[in-house]
């Protein structure tokens, strides 16, 4: 008679929970349009539109809440000066490698043709500007290089994959963005060091080639709100953005506990990060040869239950996870993802972990890994994903340490783990 196989699990009915808040205290931009036209303005490149002129606009960065309002805004602003605007997608290798794929990326955050009011011009056709003295070749969008202008439009942030004085920001959108599948292929093939050490090279190569009017910087707040825009003039870009990723590091959300057995992230989406969880905020990138950061979380098992739906089937970053959902799985597209991470040359964030038939066996799974740790001194904390930070369903240990903070405030009652009768998750996050 053949032996049982019994999954090993540990009951997480004894973990008592609390919602606990981060109080920030924020810049937050209330106007829009007025800040996109003093940005432009201070950038000189209001003044540098010509009657009739076309302007190209990068449209590519997922997770940015405040993007299609700053588009609306830009093309605003080149109309009021007799310019005629068009967006061009600016993706690098996403959305499958394909002009149409980007277009339905762009369309899945509120970006078309007919919520901008202008035409989407999209094509992986690319020009060459030249190359740098590593031989990199420098590419950009071959639409983009007809227009009469460019103005590069981004988000500075930290990059999950490599710390540089350059990482996520209006050079990587020029060079890996503006340079399509063939760009990112280009820089890519020489793995993190290429992007640290090339991708500015190639930029001031695009910046002094390019028809570039203005980059224009976004820094989100912990909320993911505007803290502030910046426009620049070209060729300040690539001196002046690591001042600004500075700056960006300092408001990013983070976990405001560094020790923890068990984080349960609702959901990964594209939306959230390029790696779907950010690799800075859990404190893993996992990728052979890069150190991982001190200063973030040491979590020693990650839980990770759904995989959204503006991800269109990417599921980069699950590797990053140690326990998952068949939900999830289901849910990968692997030629897409494929295409994604063999770009990156980053294996190891697209291997799957340990799939469990339901999100509480999955959290169980966990829990009998850190089985060394009584019931009630496990330090769990659940959050609805990387990028919204401000509320956290914590177990009593980190409940208790939080009370001794003026940096978090407890917002709730005791109570059990948000799990209906079928193992379910229920968030207990507004969205």
């Amino acid at each position: 008679m053949a032996e049982q196989v019994i999954t090993p699990l540990r009951n997480v009915d004894g973990l008592q929970m609390v919602m606990v808040r981060q109080e920030w205290d924020q810049p937050h931009i209330q106007d829009v349009p007025a800040a996109v036209e003093a940005a432009l303005a201070q950038s000189g490149a209001l003044e540098r539109i010509r009657p009739d002129a076309e302007i190209a606009i990068t449209a590519g960065s997922r997770g940015i809440a405040a993007l299609p309002e700053v588009l609306r805004a830009i093309i605003a602003q080149v109309r009021a000066r007799g310019g005629k605007p068009f967006l061009f997608p600016a993706m690098g290798s996403h959305g499958g490698g394909t002009a149409e794929g980007q277009r339905d990326l762009l369309a899945g955050l509120g970006i078309s043709e007919e919520t901008m009011g202008c035409p989407l011009r999209a094509s992986m056709e690319v020009v060459r500007l030249g190359e740098i003295a590593e031989g990199v070749p420098v590419y950009l969008d071959a639409i983009a290089s007809r227009a009469d202008g460019i103005i590069v439009v981004n988000r500075v942030k930290k990059h999950t994959n490599f710390d540089g004085p350059i990482e996520s920001g209006l050079s990587k959108m020029a060079v890996i963005g503006m340079g399509k599948h063939a760009e990112a292929v280009a820089v890519h093939q020489h793995g993190n060091y290429g992007l640290r050490e090339y991708i500015p090279a190639v930029a001031r190569i695009v910046f002094q080639r390019a028809p570039v009017l203005a980059g224009l910087a976004l820094l989100e707040n912990a909320r993911g709100g505007l803290a502030d825009l910046v426009g620049l003039e070209p060729s300040r870009i690539v001196d002046e953005e690591p001042a600004l990723l500075v700056r960006a590091k300092d408001l990013s959300p983070k976990i405001p506990f560094h020790d923890l057995d068990i984080l349960l992230v609702e959901q990964m989406g594209k939306e959230f990060s390029g790696t779907g969880m950010d690799c800075y905020v859990i404190g893993r990138r996992r990728i052979i040869g890069e150190p991982e950061w001190p200063e973030a979380p040491e979590i020693r098992s990650l839980v990770l239950l759904r995989l959204t739906d503006a991800s269109h089937g990417n599921a980069v970053g699950v590797g990053l996870a140690d326990f998952a959902t068949e939900a999830l799985a289901r849910r990968i597209d692997w030629e897409v993802t494929k295409q994604n991470v063999m770009t990156s040359g980053n294996l190891e964030s697209a291997k799957l972990p340990f799939v469990y038939p339901t999100d509480r066996q999955a959290l169980e799974a966990a829990a009998f890994r850190e089985r060394a740790t009584p019931m009630d001194q496990l330090r769990v904390a659940c959050i609805r994903d990387t990028l919204h930070l401000q509320h956290l369903l914590v177990s009593e240990p980190l409940a208790r340490e939080a009370q001794g903070r003026d940096d978090l405030r407890v917002v709730g009652e005791p109570g059990h783990l948000p799990f209906d009768e079928a193992g379910t998750w229920s968030s207990p996050f507004a969205t």
